[in-house]
């Protein structure tokens, strides 16, 4: 997968953390008040003379909401939150070795189209809309959500950080290893390229040699008879 496709799938994973968090903090804020907030909503929306129907629409919205928010789990919400962010790391880390992968390339000629400032540029716009979503994200845990919120966050991003470096470094080990293997198959191939070569040679002599034997044999055996 390339780079911006993985780059719009962590935008949506931010998005979904978002929408998770605020709907977190209202289940928490509306937890055994729902009936006095409809009550409220009520009184408000009859306080309104010969309502329009926006209005009455709107009012029609915000009870349903109200009602969607009594009804939700906030253990399923905190179990979505953190299926999305780690959609969010997963697109992280595939786009990290997208990136070490052009990393471990760059000594290899390049043969594609654009050219290497066009490429360099594109990695420094993802990675720092990358680092603006991580940022996003962060604050809004932290100060936009219930305090165990920014407390999961806080325990992610410490465990996390821990993961990156241990699979960033094996990721590099893994690549060279197979960067190494992959030059003893090319000079593999070769040699066995250049045997093939010279026992064709090798073939081709012995081959002519034993021709004019016969040959010279022939014309013996033809002199002979004469």
């Amino acid at each position: 997968m390339d780079p911006i496709t993985l780059l719009a799938a962590a935008n949506a994973a931010v998005a979904a953390v978002k929408k998770g968090c605020e709907l977190y903090k209202e289940i928490k804020g509306a937890a055994g008040d729902v009936k006095e907030v409809l009550d409220d909503l009520k009184e408000q929306y009859q306080k309104i003379t010969s309502p329009s129907p926006e209005q009455r629409q709107q009012y029609q919205a915000e009870v349903k909401r109200v009602q969607e928010i009594a009804k939700a789990d906030a253990n399923d919400v905190f179990t979505d939150i953190g299926e999305q962010l780690g959609k969010l790391m997963d697109a992280y880390d595939a786009i990290g070795k997208v990136f070490i992968k052009e990393e471990a390339a760059a000594k290899e000629v390049y043969r594609g189209e654009e050219s290497v400032g066009r490429r360099a540029l594109k990695r420094i716009l993802i990675r720092a809309r990358l680092d603006a979503m991580l940022t996003e994200v962060r604050e809004t845990m932290v100060y936009k959500a219930p305090p165990e919120l920014g407390d999961l966050w806080g325990r992610f991003e410490r465990m996390w950080q821990q993961i990156v470096q241990e699979q960033d470094a094996a990721f590099k080990e893994e690549l060279r290893l197979n960067q190494i293997a992959a030059r003893k198959r090319r000079r593999m191939i070769e040699q066995v390229k250049e045997r093939a070569t010279w026992a064709g040679a090798i073939f081709f002599v012995i081959a002519w040699m034993l021709y004019v034997l016969l040959l010279l044999r022939t014309s013996h055996t033809y002199r002979s008879l004469s």
